[in-house]
């Protein structure tokens, strides 16, 4: 019994895994287009896990909720924050900080 329940843990690591990866490379991704639509510039062409948690999706399932946190710059000089919030690998909501002289952030929501 402790043998099935090893093996158990290992494929459920090994799946988190690989489920992470996916993720991650979403994010990377929308990174990447919100950096590219609004003209700047994705510092170190990655992200970074912030937060991940279960969370119920809107069809009842449950799905782990991953925040990623990224830096741009608009003048090639300075660095600025971003985060994207993904429920699985589906893209929930991106942020950009405030830059080139706008008055707030910009949130994007996607359902």
């Amino acid at each position: 019994m402790v043998e099935l329940f090893g093996i158990v843990m290992i494929l459920g690591a090994v799946w988190l895994w690989l489920a992470s990866l996916r993720a991650r490379e979403s994010a990377v991704e929308a990174a990447r287009l919100a950096c590219t639509a609004d003209g700047v510039q994705l510092l170190d062409d990655t992200v970074a896990l912030a937060s991940l948690w279960p969370q119920r999706a809107s069809s009842g399932t449950l799905a782990l909720r991953r925040i990623y946190r990224f830096e741009f710059s608009d003048t090639g000089n300075n660095r600025l924050c971003g985060s994207i919030t993904l429920l699985g690998a589906a893209v929930q909501a991106l942020y950009l900080e405030p830059h080139r002289g706008q008055a707030t952030g910009q949130e994007r929501l996607v359902n």
